[in-house]
């Protein structure tokens, strides 16, 4: 036993003078390294006092001086045109009404690119251009722009390295690795809602009389704006359908459509093209849009728009998408089938297809019950509805189709097809149904117009008018089966 005892003491002496022998050669130094304790465990641990992963982003923080990463506004318009592959730097808070909330970008295009993407996307999507962009290609340039009473303005320059303002949220110093920084652009985006400069907007056309200025400024603005966003192919649509993509367009949800028609300022080209099949992406962006601003006073019933570092639900809509945060918000809410609402088949979007009736019904509803769907089967469907193709509606969608059927006169199916025993569900749907599916959102005797939030937008302009005044509806209504 001493004898043992004795034998590994020796041996453990002997390992300790070989090592102390050996410390400055290579093998030693090589020998420490290995034993060494990994050192990306020490700043990115695997799992954290709670036991969940740590979050990914602390690689990403290093490089910065506080460990802050820029995150889009919560209160980031969804509506404003998101620049593709633009990264975020900056973020800074408004201070007072006088500084509004800004945002700041860095893209490694050119000015010029960058300019000619607002400017399109501003005049297609229903915007109104209040400054026109000021500067030549390559200098610095200024767009100014006005949807309703949000008010954005984009700043475009050459990017400088400079010191951001102590109340911005930093990011790291190196734009992406893909964007060179000696040839990039920054830019900043300023957004906001101005409700009380409303009644001072400056009119589209620089023509504008000073009569016309002076009626804008007395009261006249919210009937002088709907003007503006009428579309002048509306008798290609149903006439049922008519006022309903008028409200809309007066609200600023139903964006203009591009046209290569010539046309002046006097009398500009404002197409809708009614009778156009409506995709999937476009419809979700009219979706989400329509119930935040029909809900506008409830901000619990609107839909949050997603975060640009969520984790994509879809394969092809990737964060650089400019429609993501829209498409992710609906799927984040489960309003939409994804792999988040437990669908594993729905890894895909197809933002580009066409918009069918049975999926319309199957998003829409949703926002109308605010509530779980009722049970439904072939044969409830039948029985209500009546529908002599019933047979053929995805068994996914006859919960929604059920609902729908209960939701009266308000339904969705009555309102925008009319009397029909034929739902056509894999039917393709044309911009003025989709458009007149999103006029109302509600349950049976509970819910809003797009005409009754139009009229609270003009109380503060006429505090003569009664509160509670039911809005006219519609002069057309569909017939109910």
């Amino acid at each position: 036993m001493l004898f043992s005892k004795s034998a590994r003491l020796a041996s453990l002496t002997c390992l300790l003078l070989a090592v102390t022998a050996c410390a400055n050669s290579p093998n030693a130094q090589q020998l420490e390294r290995t034993l060494a304790a990994d050192p990306e465990l020490e700043t990115n641990r695997p799992f954290s006092n709670s036991g969940t992963s740590a979050p990914s982003t602390d690689s990403a923080r290093q490089n910065q001086p506080n460990g802050a990463i820029a995150q889009l506004p919560s209160d980031f318009p969804s509506e404003i045109p998101r620049y593709p592959e633009a990264q975020l730097v900056a973020s800074v808070p408004a201070e007072n009404e006088s500084s509004p909330p800004e945002t700041r970008w860095v893209t490694g295009d050119p000015i010029n690119v960058v300019q000619s993407f607002y400017q399109k996307e501003f005049q297609s999507n229903n915007w109104q251009i209040v400054n026109p962009p000021s500067g030549g290609e390559t200098d610095n340039t200024t767009i100014e722009a006005r949807r309703n009473d949000l008010l954005v303005k984009i700043a475009i320059a050459p990017r400088t390295t400079s010191t951001p303002p102590p109340n911005a949220t930093p990011t790291p110093n190196q734009p992406n690795p893909g964007i060179d920084p000696a040839a990039s652009t920054e830019f900043t985006i300023q957004y906001q809602r101005n409700a009380p400069a409303t009644a001072a907007t400056p009119t589209p056309s620089p023509q504008t009389s000073g009569e016309n200025s002076a009626q804008t400024q007395t009261g006249n603005s919210v009937t002088s704006d709907t003007a503006e966003r009428s579309f002048n192919d509306l008798s290609q649509a149903p006439q049922e359908l008519q006022q309903y993509i008028t409200d809309l367009a007066a609200l600023g949800v139903l964006p203009l459509e591009p046209t290569n028609a010539k046309s002046s300022q006097a009398d500009p080209v404002r197409q809708f093209n009614p009778s156009k099949i409506v995709s999937r992406r476009e419809f979700a962006r009219w979706l989400f849009e329509a119930n935040n601003r029909i809900q506008a006073t409830r901000p619990a019933l609107q839909i949050r728009a997603a975060s640009a570092a969520a984790q994509p639900a879809f394969r092809d809509v990737p964060r650089n998408d400019p429609d993501f945060s829209v498409i992710q918000g609906l799927a984040e809410a489960g309003l939409i089938p994804s792999s988040l609402s437990g669908d594993g088949t729905a890894v895909l979007f197809r933002p580009d297809a066409p918009l069918t009736r049975e999926q319309l019904i199957l998003w829409k509803v949703p926002l109308d019950t605010r509530q779980a769907l009722p049970n439904a089967s072939l044969e409830a469907v039948k029985e209500s509805w009546g529908f002599q193709d019933a047979a053929r509606i995805d068994p996914k969608a006859l919960r929604a189709v059920i609902a729908d059927f209960q939701n009266g006169e308000q339904s969705n199916i009555r309102r925008v097809f009319g009397y029909t025993t034929l739902l056509q569900p894999k039917k393709p749907v044309t911009r003025a149904e989709a458009a007149s599916a999103i006029w109302f959102f509600g349950n049976g005797g509970e819910g809003m117009t797009a005409q009754e939030a139009l009229k609270a937008q003009q109380q503060p302009q006429n505090t003569q008018q009664p509160q509670n005044q039911p809005p006219n509806q519609p002069q057309a209504q569909p017939t109910s089966p």
